[in-house]
């Protein structure tokens, strides 16, 4: 993040860099300005190569449970492993919390349904989508990083300044 000050604080440049990093990961592009885009990319780079590396981090347990009648059974259950876990809390130290959306001909008991077992959506859609992919990219081609591309827009009609797409590849 050296060199990149964009005009604000630390405190609000730190802010801005969380929002525009959580909806990059969400969305999987943004337009914004070429200042922005270019001090986003490492620190969006840096999250996405932490999850790759620790994305099949996970632990088998099993669990004794009674059920209803008080007989004893057994649930296999996966949980974060050390590494993973951590990576997890360092990941969302450096994003914004973003919710699941409804649906616009979505039900309401539907939507309960669909989101009831997750409970931070942008660190499971980054950890069972975007870093597997990234991995098996990674394995194919040789090469770890490089996970987004800008592309230039010209400038912007009311004060002349750059603009940008940034995306991932």
């Amino acid at each position: 993040m050296s060199g990149f000050k964009l005009g604000r604080t630390a405190k609000e440049r730190e802010a801005l860099l969380r929002g525009l990093a959580s909806q990059l990961l969400w969305y999987g592009k943004i337009k914004t300005t070429e200042g922005k885009a270019k001090a986003l990319q490492p620190y969006v780079e840096k999250i996405i190569t932490k999850a790759v590396n620790t994305f099949d981090d996970n632990v088998e347990i099993e669990v004794v449970k009674k059920d209803s009648k008080g007989n004893d059974m057994t649930v296999k259950s996966r949980k974060d492993g050390v590494k993973k876990l951590a990576a997890r809390r360092a990941i969302m130290a450096k994003t914004y919390d973003l919710q699941e959306i409804k649906a616009f001909s979505e039900s309401k008991k539907a939507y309960a349904d669909r989101t009831k077992d997750v409970q931070h959506p942008l660190i499971e859609k980054i950890f069972d989508e975007i870093a597997p992919k990234y991995a098996q990219r990674a394995e194919e081609k040789g090469q770890g990083g490089g996970y987004t591309r800008i592309y230039n827009l010209g400038e912007r009609k009311g004060d002349a300044a750059e603009t940008v797409i940034i995306e991932l590849v």
